[in-house]
């Protein structure tokens, strides 16, 4: 959809890397990120390879649940945040109802809970254990400290309707 704005971080990048946007991008955003999912997807190529189909037991069923989970908090969160966002009245102000009230961050929450939904089925194959933890962990630190809510709730320093939200 071209009609969004760009992502503020992703501007604010392109004015401080200036001529060396397009190279950094190319380096930083894609080929980081690639080789982050790449650690972050380790358990499903876990999942996929060594677990034989007729091992669906109780690990699975538990993965699958807290999968689920996941999923519905990022999805509810996601569409709550959207139909909070069309109505003009709202602009610049916090959500905080729904999903939202019970976490600042539920589309975040849910899409580190289905990565450790995933590792639970993983764990069907116990050999592989060590490698599967590795994507639910990488995508763990990376969502709490480095690109998902750090970076967000930056632009929210010194909001006093936040603060208070934040509490």
């Amino acid at each position: 959809n071209n009609t969004k704005k760009e992502d503020f971080r992703y501007a604010r990048w392109r004015k401080s890397w200036g001529r060396w946007f397009v190279v950094r991008s190319y380096a930083q955003v894609f080929m980081l990120q690639g080789f982050l999912m790449l650690l972050v997807s380790l358990p499903v190529v876990v999942s996929i390879v060594a677990i034989p189909e007729a091992s669906l037991g109780w690990l699975v069923t538990a993965g699958l649940v807290v999968w689920l989970i996941g999923f519905f908090f990022e999805a509810v969160g996601d569409l709550q945040l959207s139909l909070f966002l069309e109505h003009p009245e709202n602009r610049g102000k916090i959500m905080t109802h729904g999903l939202w009230s019970w976490t600042r961050h539920p589309n975040y929450f849910g899409e580190v809970t289905q990565w450790w939904g995933i590792f639970l089925i993983a764990l069907s194959s116990p050999a592989y254990w060590l490698i599967a933890i590795i994507g639910p962990l990488m995508i763990t630190f990376l969502i709490l400290k480095v690109s998902g809510i750090p970076m967000l709730e930056k632009r929210y320093e010194g909001d006093a309707e936040f603060k208070t939200y934040k509490k």
